[in-house]
C-alpha cells in the first residue's frame, strides 16, 4: 500500500460542522435528488437525469489512513473508559460482553491500519460530557451514537475515495471496516431501554465529503480538545477475546 512522508495536517483550518454537514448534502444530493449508480433519483424516486462527475475531494491514501487510525485509538479509549465505569454505568451481562467485544474489533482495526501506513496523529482525546460520559448511562450511549455515525460517514467517503482512485482492494478494506461500526452502533443503541428502535435507519447519513472532514466534525463535537479534567489517554487493549473472528480481513480472489 501507498506510504508517503508528506505532511499531514489535519487539524488546521476547522470548518464549522453545519458548514461541513452542508456542504456534504449539497455535494451528495443537489437541489433534486441523489445521485445513484450514475443516475440522479428525484426526490419522487423518478430517474431525473445523468448525474455529474464526483467533484468531491479527495485525500491521500496516508490521510485517509492516519485519519482512521487516530479514529480507532478513540473508539478504544471511549470503550475502554466505558468497560471501566460499567459499574456506574448500570452495564453488565450481555451488554458488558458487547463492550468487551467492540473494544478488541476497534483495536484491531486501529492495528491494521498503521500497519498499513497510517500514523495516528494523537492519543489524546476528550468527550463532549466530560467525566459525565462514563457516570450516566444515557450520556454514554449518546456519545457511542455519535462516534459511531461518525466513523461510519468517514468509512463511507473513505469507499468512494478510494474508488475515485482506481483502489478497490483499499474500498473493500473500508467496507469491512464499516459494516463493523455499524453493529457497533445498533448493538450500542440496543443497551439503553429508553431507545425504543436501536436498528433505526434504512439508509446510513453520510455528513462528509472526505475522510478529512472527519476530523472537523469530532472536533466541532468536543472530542479533539482535551483539558484538564476531561484528558483521557489511548492505551492499547490487550486482543484475546475469544468470541470475536475474522481478525483479518479477508476477500475471496476473482480469478
Amino acid at each position: 500500500m501507498e506510504k508517503s512522508n508528506e505532511g499531514i495536517t489535519l487539524f488546521s483550518s476547522l470548518k464549522s460542522r453545519r458548514s461541513v454537514l452542508r456542504g456534504a448534502l449539497a455535494g451528495a444530493a443537489g437541489a433534486t435528488g441523489l445521485a445513484v449508480g450514475g443516475t440522479l433519483l428525484a426526490r419522487n424516486g423518478t430517474v431525473a437525469h445523468a448525474a455529474p462527475a464526483s467533484t468531491c475531494p479527495v485525500d491521500s491514501i496516508t490521510t485517509i489512513l492516519s485519519v482512521a487510525a487516530t479514529a480507532e485509538q478513540l473508539a478504544v479509549t471511549f470503550y475502554a473508559n466505558g468497560i471501566e465505569n460499567a459499574g456506574t454505568l448500570g452495564i453488565s451481562g450481555a451488554n458488558f460482553e458487547y463492550l468487551e467485544g467492540a473494544i478488541v474489533e476497534e483495536q484491531l482495526h486501529r492495528d491494521l491500519l498503521v500497519k498499513a501506513g497510517g500514523t495516528p496523529v494523537t492519543g489524546t482525546f476528550s468527550f463532549p460530557n466530560g467525566m459525565g460520559t462514563f457516570q450516566h448511562l444515557d450520556k454514554f450511549i449518546a456519545t457511542l451514537d455519535m462516534l459511531e455515525t461518525a466513523f461510519e460517514s468517514a468509512y463511507i467517503a473513505a469507499i468512494r475515495e478510494f474508488a475515485d482512485m482506481n483502489r478497490s482492494d483499499l474500498a473493500e478494506l473500508a467496507a469491512q471496516i464499516c459494516t463493523i461500526e455499524a453493529e457497533h452502533r445498533a448493538i450500542g443503541r440496543s443497551i439503553d431501554p429508553s431507545i425504543p428502535l436501536p436498528n433505526n435507519w434504512a439508509f446510513t447519513p453520510v455528513y462528509v465529503k472526505s475522510v478529512s472532514d472527519a476530523v472537523n466534525v469530532l472536533t466541532q463535537e468536543g472530542f479533539l480538545s482535551p483539558k484538564k479534567g476531561n484528558s483521557y489517554k489511548y492505551e492499547r487493549t490487550q486482543v484475546k477475546e475469544p468470541d470475536v473472528i475474522h481478525r483479518m480481513p479477508y476477500v475471496v480472489p476473482c480469478s
